[in-house]
């Protein structure tokens, strides 16, 4: 009698709030609505010359990219310092460093010579109306004497205010050798390292958690200030930077997957989504770099080594920014200016990419490494200003090109090291970013990290 009283009542009993809650809406729904409504503002405030919807769209695309950039110093700098010390756990950690500085160099000049095919082929400059005119000297350029002398930072407290990444990866580098030569005695410090590095990344996932509002303000802003009719302009161009990113991304990547690594490459793109994605929003490796160390992790790199390998490539590693678009983007402005690149000027682009890459420093836009790249060729430095209006559309799929890039190539050391779990590998299922914010660094992947043989 107590059994069908019981289950009288249990029918009988309201739903849990959990069973009538109502379905969240995907992460990548709320991107692509963000977009959509951006695009929707953008074009009223651009048509109807709605002057507070164009500020405030400004306002809400500059403050989300504030926010990240905000995290950007001690992200890096922590990053960096915590994943040097963390190769003393790894077998071979110096072949293995090596080897992700060789793969790093290998895709960029694959990505380099797509974007220069392209832009050859497709005359991106041509046909456009701009003229030298159109263009702008932009504030900062870079240069190689830069480059070289300002690795170096004058003092610890600069780079973190004016935000050189380069000077504050110099400084987590240092940090990072000299803990590994104390060993035990650096314990303390490493121990309030890692604890200060989960915290600034459980912060960004909170900012993350803003991207749609964020792509919202930067897309709408976009169309606002500038216009189709403006955008209309580089038609070629923005297609020639989608294509190439897509061939390396879509392309060269899987096939890498398949040959060198022997794994499924439809296998990554599912688990490495949710980091793709975020990339393509935030217009920030750097940003990005929590999600990618994880679905790293989760697609069988060793936690010891993707913690190396993914900060170093969040800041290094740019085939998106750094080689397919300074290609094709001199191209497009030596047309413009009317002058003649020869053979020694597009292997100058090749070089320019692969040992200047450091210079985007995994931060939104490449300026940087395009003026690195003009002032190499002789170019002049105005080009820049044309592609300014376009630049946020383009960053979109050049980021997504690197954070994808920065992944594959952990997984392509792994690989060829015998130590990647495979099984780990195969079983990695596609999760949500909210998913990956509320796991945070809790989640622990425990790979074996055998001596290569």
């Amino acid at each position: 009698m107590s059994t069908s009283a019981e289950t009288t009542e249990s029918s009988q009993a309201p739903q849990s709030p959990r069973s009538s809650r109502i379905p969240k809406i995907p992460f990548w729904a709320q991107i692509l609505a963000g977009l959509a409504l951006g695009v929707l503002l953008g074009w009223i405030a651009k048509s109807g010359d709605v002057g507070w919807l164009t500020t405030t769209l400004q306002h809400i695309g500059d403050l989300f990219v504030q926010l990240l950039k905000l995290a950007v110093a001690p992200l890096v700098f922590f990053a960096i310092l915590v994943s040097i010390t963390n190769l003393r756990q790894v077998n071979n950690a110096a072949r293995l460093a090596s080897r992700t500085l060789l793969w790093f160099m290998v895709t960029s000049l694959i990505a380099v010579a797509i974007g220069l095919a392209i832009g050859l082929l497709s005359n991106p400059g041509a046909g456009t109306g701009l003229t030298p005119k159109d263009g702008k000297a932009p504030d900062e350029a870079g240069s190689w004497i830069d480059f070289l002398t300002g690795i170096v930072p004058t003092d610890i407290i600069t780079p973190f205010t004016e935000l050189n990444v380069l000077q504050i990866v110099f400084m987590a580098a240092v940090a990072g050798i000299a803990a590994l030569q104390l060993g035990e005695k650096a314990e303390p410090v490493l121990t309030i390292s890692r604890s200060v590095l989960e915290l600034l990344q459980k912060a960004l996932w909170w900012v993350i958690r803003l991207a749609p509002i964020g792509t919202v303000g930067l897309i709408g802003n976009a169309i606002a200030t500038y216009g189709w009719n403006l955008i209309g302009k580089y038609a070629t161009f923005t297609v020639d930077i989608y294509v190439g990113c897509a061939l390396v991304l879509f392309g060269v990547y899987p096939l890498l997957l398949s040959t060198v690594a022997k794994v499924n490459p439809l296998q990554f793109f599912r688990g490495a989504w949710p980091a793709i994605q975020l990339a393509f929003v935030s217009r920030s490796s750097v940003g990005t770099m929590p999600v990618t160390q994880q679905v790293t992790e989760r697609l069988g790199v060793p936690r010891e080594y993707a913690s190396f390998a993914v900060p170093f490539g969040s800041t290094t590693k740019m085939d998106g920014c750094a080689s397919i678009y300074p290609a094709i983007a001199a191209i497009f402005i030596a047309q413009i200016f009317d002058v003649h690149l020869g053979i020694g000027d597009y292997l100058l682009i090749a070089f320019v990419s692969v040992i200047g890459s450091a210079a985007t420093a995994g931060l939104t836009g490449a300026t940087v490494m395009l003026t690195l790249t003009l002032s190499t060729l002789g170019l002049p430095l105005e080009g820049v200003g044309l592609l300014m209006a376009i630049d946020p559309i383009l960053d979109m799929m050049r980021t997504a090109t690197n954070v994808a890039g920065q992944a594959v190539i952990p997984i392509l050391v792994s690989a060829r090291e015998k130590i990647l779990d495979r099984d780990a590998y195969n079983g990695a299922r596609s999760i949500s970013v909210e998913t990956a914010g509320a796991e945070g660094t809790d989640e622990k992947v425990s790979v074996p990290v055998p001596t290569p043989a």
